[in-house]
């Protein structure tokens, strides 16, 4: 089986399970086997149904008498899972997935900035502070850049002060993770310091409207990133295609 570090075998037979499903291995409709998955996984019995009892839990699968256990329909699907973000936002990710985490990045983050402006503390502030400098720390190290970006706009929403708005840091947490393993990756993107300065300023200085700008000058310059390493991929593979099969 995939192992995933820091899980246990219930733990890692969701995720593998759960990954399959997201990425169209068995498709709507189809009937899984959990004798194949015991044996494919290498996993008791015990571990199979506890792991597609919790996928049952996310809207993934459902059993029915003499049907047995089938993937429902993706419009079932609870979407905004936590789990269910990450999963989509492995690997290869959708240019549809991408477009739907920028389209809500951009209705939630300068919504969440102007509050922030409004509501923010000297808490708020300093965790914003501490993040930006984890950012000026990370230097070429992609992960540490990736942890601190994350840091720095769950911070920001936390400053609006707004309990549900705060929970769409899943959303807010899947999309920056998916663009930023895609553009820090590459080793080949905009400094983007100085923009979430800009963003911290206006928060500090408690201008919503300056603050609405600088997330979104934000937004737009992470877009602009992710397009440029996917054309660029895609020139990459333009241009160097598969050797052809020995005859």
């Amino acid at each position: 089986m995939v192992t995933h570090p820091g899980k246990g075998l219930h733990g890692q037979a969701v995720e593998e399970l759960g990954r399959r499903i997201i990425r169209g291995d068995y498709p709507p409709g189809s009937v899984v086997d959990p004798v194949k998955f015991e044996t494919e996984l290498g996993v008791s019995k015990t571990v199979v149904r506890e792991a597609m009892r919790v996928l049952a839990s996310k809207g993934l699968l459902e059993s029915k008498q003499k049907r047995g256990t089938t993937i429902r329909p993706r419009a079932d699907w609870n979407l905004l899972d936590s789990d269910l973000l990450r999963w989509q936002g492995s690997s290869a990710p959708t240019d549809a997935f991408l477009e739907d985490l920028a389209e809500v990045r951009a209705i939630v983050e300068p919504a969440g900035a102007r509050l922030a402006a409004a509501r923010r503390t000297p808490a708020d502030l300093e965790a914003m502070r501490q993040a930006l400098d984890a950012m000026a720390a990370a230097g070429a190290d992609a992960e540490a850049m990736v942890e601190a970006d994350l840091a720095f706009h769950r911070a920001l929403l936390d400053a609006a002060h707004n309990e549900l708005l705060s929970r769409m840091e899943v959303v807010i947490e899947a999309g920056l993770r998916v663009r930023d393993r895609i553009v820090h990756g590459a080793q080949h993107h905009s400094d983007s310091i100085p923009v979430h300065q800009e963003l911290l300023d206006a928060v500090e200085a408690g201008d919503p409207d300056a603050a609405v700008a600088a997330v979104e000058s934000l937004l737009a310059q992470a877009s602009d990133d992710l397009a440029a390493v996917r054309a660029r991929d895609g020139q990459d593979e333009a241009h160097d295609p598969q050797p052809k099969e020995a005859p």
